[in-house]
């Protein structure tokens, strides 16, 4: 069998590259487990000055989490093993923010969900310039986690939220707007940019070589128009529910209809989820410790994952794929809102 990860050192640049191409390098328990235990070797070996991560495969870099696994192991009733999950893709989440030695990110195609928790938490995150980025978590019923909050808390809030609550896929000039990588490169020089990378790590200061690498291959990414949508949608989200903020959009959007995808995505999202993703982005703002953010993610993982719209939206968007998801509620009451936000402090 063909490992969904592959290990490697190029001359004193640790290489990890996530080689599960069919599902667009979904990170298995497999993965993670690796992952970390990868890291925590490279951490105390001289000879590993620097770790870059890439991903196999044209489709894209990673696609998210194996939401398919956790909902199955809901499913038969194994909550640990759906909840183990969680736990340890977080801490890897944790581990690579924190990490001591450089670690390097190439974003290509979909740089979703789990893949952001991977590349946005690297200390100098590369993107090729067709990459396209999201956390769809809201099309599933479940929360915008692998820390994500902690990167998106320096983001105005209006673009974060609007990022966060509909789970669209931006392009490279979005994602440099909020923040999700640092350099945009053309996809002819990906190759020259990993020869860079490889030579950063041999150099007397690799971060001071990537950082010039990244200036020397960084491209103008161009304007951000997903962010410029946001800023014009600022005053609606603001609002104080999710609720309140799917309707205002919608009503934006019924006298301009350049709004109308943002809205009717908006609209088609579960309710439990934006509101969920609302406060949780909210609290995060106030305290964007990576580890507290993690920590909250936690607690909503094991939360979201025991509601109905979880097991629900994995179905719609990638069991059967029939993209009609039926939410339980179709509106979120006070009490709902409490018990989120119950989650939310812990």
């Amino acid at each position: 069998m063909t490992p969904q990860f592959e290990i490697s050192v190029d001359g004193q640049l640790g290489v990890i590259a996530l080689n599960r191409p069919e599902a667009i390098n979904a990170l298995s328990r497999e993965m993670i487990a690796g992952i970390s235990e990868t890291l925590a070797a490279w951490r105390e070996d001289p000879s590993v000055r620097a770790v870059l991560f890439e991903g196999r495969g044209p489709r894209g870099f990673c696609s998210g989490g194996d939401v398919r696994a956790v909902r199955t192991a809901a499913l038969e009733g194994r909550l640990a093993d759906a909840d183990a999950y969680f736990a340890a893709e977080y801490a890897m989440n944790l581990l690579i923010a924190t990490y001591p030695k450089p670690i390097v990110a190439i974003g290509h195609g979909v740089v979703m969900g789990g893949g952001i928790g991977i590349a946005g938490h690297a200390r100098f995150r590369f993107a090729v310039s067709k990459a396209r980025f999201a956390m769809p978590e809201a099309a599933i019923g479940f929360v915008s986690d692998v820390g994500v909050n902690a990167i998106l808390a320096n983001a105005p809030e209006p673009r974060a939220l609007a990022f966060l609550l509909a789970g669209l896929p931006v392009g490279g000039a979005d994602a440099l707007t909020l923040g999700l990588c640092d350099a945009v490169i053309a996809p002819e020089r990906l190759d020259a940019a990993r020869r860079g990378i490889v030579a950063a790590a041999t150099h007397d200061k690799p971060e001071t070589a990537l950082v010039m690498l990244m200036q020397s291959e960084g491209i103008e990414a161009g304007e951000a128009p997903f962010c410029a949508e946001a800023d014009a949608l600022a005053e609606e989200f603001l609002l104080g529910t999710a609720s309140a903020i799917v309707a205002a959009v919608s009503r934006r959007a019924a006298a301009e209809p350049g709004f109308e995808r943002l809205a009717a995505t908006l609209r088609s999202r579960s309710p439990r989820s934006l509101e969920a993703i609302l406060q949780s982005h909210r609290a995060a703002r106030k305290s964007p410790e990576i580890a507290t953010v993690l920590a909250q993610d936690l607690r909503l993982a094991r939360f979201m994952v025991r509601q109905p719209d979880f097991a629900e939206g994995v179905r719609a968007v990638l069991v059967d794929k029939d993209q009609q998801p039926r939410w339980q509620p179709q509106k979120v009451s006070e009490n709902a809102r409490e018990t989120i936000s119950q989650a939310v402090r812990g």
